[in-house]
């Protein structure tokens, strides 16, 4: 049994091969992202696993149905790039891997407001260069800060966790309180409430009609001057330019993403040798108050060893005719 897998990376290639024992599937790596151009190159596979990135749309499904796909398999929680009732009218399940490690995002998420505020890593290139001067390096306490977390599912309520253990009011905004939150002593507030009040506002929302944009000229104007702004969850919760204006005018003091709407034609990939044609995100990187990085924040031992066994784990499943947990479904 063949799985295809898109846009693979080394260390795909590592962790699923690691973890195949036993099971006895096929698997065929392809660096390409897998679009209506690159569908074609699917033969013979019971299953396709995908990333973020991936485009899996209608006439995708349909090209994978006829070529006998199975399953859709994405190596990810985010589903937002998969048309589920496509897949579900070809007879095409769809799975996830819904929470293979919230405290790796959650960590990353804290290591950004860490590096912007104490400026670690201007300091290490500092000190590379024997300058040992602290001008420009003035951080902040982060006990006491008020952290507004919108999203509390398991990364935000990892997340919330954490900051509470710095010493941090948190406040958060969900659609439903989460009661298990509550009672770490995290207050749910209306999301103008939880703008308004934030010291650090870090995003763990899903992308959806309802979110996409949640950061905007309006949301922004409702925020502290001086504020932190998080996005460790997807790009499109952000509008990108609204954000430049917020950095030039000073509302935003910092700004930290792990994620960019844009980012397909970008992350995971050494762009060092060319010339970055997006001037959106150039515009970003310029700012010496904003950290990039590429999409990084999944990325640890024990999150890549749970999306392989438990991708692997969904496909066997469904190939047998067995159940899969609720929440890996979505087709």
């Amino acid at each position: 049994m063949k799985i295809t897998f898109f846009s693979t990376q080394p260390y795909d290639k590592d962790f699923f091969n690691k973890h195949n024992d036993g099971l006895g599937f096929t698997f065929e790596f392809l660096e390409a992202g897998l679009d209506e151009k690159t569908v074609d190159l699917v033969k013979k596979s019971v299953a396709v696993c995908v990333f973020v990135n991936d485009k899996v749309n209608r006439k995708v499904i349909e090209c994978l149905a006829l070529n006998g796909v199975k399953v859709i398999a994405l190596r990810c929680a985010g589903f937002n790039n998969v048309d589920l009732a496509a897949a579900k009218e070809n007879n095409i399940s769809v799975c996830r891997v819904p929470a293979y490690s919230p405290q790796a995002v959650a960590e990353h998420a804290v290591a950004m407001i860490l590096t912007l505020n104490r400026k670690t890593h201007k300091a290490y290139n500092r000190i590379r260069e024997q300058n040992f001067s602290l001008n420009g390096l003035l951080g902040f306490d982060l006990h006491g800060k008020t952290v507004g977390v919108i999203g509390t599912g398991n990364i935000g309520r990892a997340f919330c966790k954490i900051m509470i253990g710095f010493g941090c009011n948190v406040v958060a905004f969900d659609l439903i309180a989460n009661r298990e939150v509550e009672a770490l002593g995290v207050r749910y507030m209306p999301l103008m409430d939880v703008l308004a009040a934030s010291h650090i506002i870090s995003l763990h929302s899903p992308l959806n009609d309802q979110t996409h944009n949640l950061v905007n000229v309006d949301t922004i104007a409702m925020m502290k001057t001086g504020v932190m702004l998080i996005n460790t969850s997807r790009g499109g919760l952000v509008d990108t330019k609204a954000v430049i204006d917020g950095l030039k005018s000073g509302k935003l003091g910092y700004v930290g993403i792990d994620v960019y709407e844009q980012e397909e034609k970008l992350f995971f990939r050494d762009l060092s040798a060319g010339i970055i044609l997006d001037d959106v995100i150039s515009r970003l990187i310029s700012f010496p108050n904003v950290l990039i990085t590429s999409h990084q924040g999944f990325f640890t031992d024990e999150a890549l060893t749970k999306i392989a066994v438990v991708t692997l784990s969904n496909i066997d499943a469904i190939l047998k005719n067995q159940d899969i947990e609720m929440a890996n479904s979505l087709a």
